[in-house]
């Protein structure tokens, strides 16, 4: 198969929009830079561009950087209305399934025994449910007696909530949050802010702020 033609500016930011719409999970940068043709620089800039419209025009859509892709969403302002249309009751969490994924998130890698230490009960029906959603992963075997099963949280855990990676979760009690990643656009991914882009403006129609 040959290369894709480049894709003037405008096009790109079109195309952009076309493939995250489609796209039922976050795309990486290298993936958006591969489907197009353009280099990973020129799609960081052509989706600040494309973020910028969506605000501008008062979208109720917006672009977010989730689980090392990017992806279209909802605006949280019309979840009601979205709720209101989607029946969602048969994917929702139960209350131990989301204490067990907690624990997993904060102490992982994680043994079972390690976490029924701390929930008092017995999760291995819990732990099939979370792997059966993709939301845990094992993750190797703990050398200690019995070798018993390591899991840890996939990158399925950080689009089901919503986050870039783990550095977001929300501190325990007193502790230190972490500290935010450095948004590097085009060594992570993330799109950078207007003055990076300059070098695009110059060579489109100006519309890039």
């Amino acid at each position: 198969m040959s290369d894709p033609a480049p894709l003037l500016p405008d096009e790109l930011v079109a195309a952009l929009e076309c493939l995250l719409f489609v796209s039922g999970e976050p795309v990486p940068l290298t993936e958006l830079s591969r489907a197009t043709g353009r280099d990973s620089e020129t799609i960081a800039c052509a989706l600040h561009v494309l973020r910028s419209r969506l605000e501008e025009r008062g979208s109720g859509l917006q672009l977010l950087h989730i689980a090392g892709g990017w992806q279209l969403s909802t605006r949280p302002e019309h979840a009601e209305a979205i709720g209101r249309l989607l029946t969602r009751d048969s994917h929702k969490l139960s209350r131990a399934a989301l204490e067990t994924l907690a624990i997993i998130a904060y102490r992982q890698p994680i043994t079972a025994p390690e976490i029924e230490a701390v929930r008092g009960v017995s999760v291995s029906g819990v732990l099939r449910t979370l792997l059966d959603r993709r939301l845990i992963q094992e993750a190797g075997r703990k050398e200690t007696v019995g070798r018993p099963v390591l899991y840890r949280t996939t990158p399925d855990f950080l689009h089901y909530f919503g986050l870039s990676d783990l550095s977001q979760l929300p501190p325990l009690g007193d502790e230190t949050p972490a500290e935010p990643v450095p948004a590097e656009a085009v060594t992570d991914g993330r799109v950078p802010d207007g003055e990076a882009c300059t070098g695009l403006q110059e060579d489109t129609t100006g519309q890039i702020g």
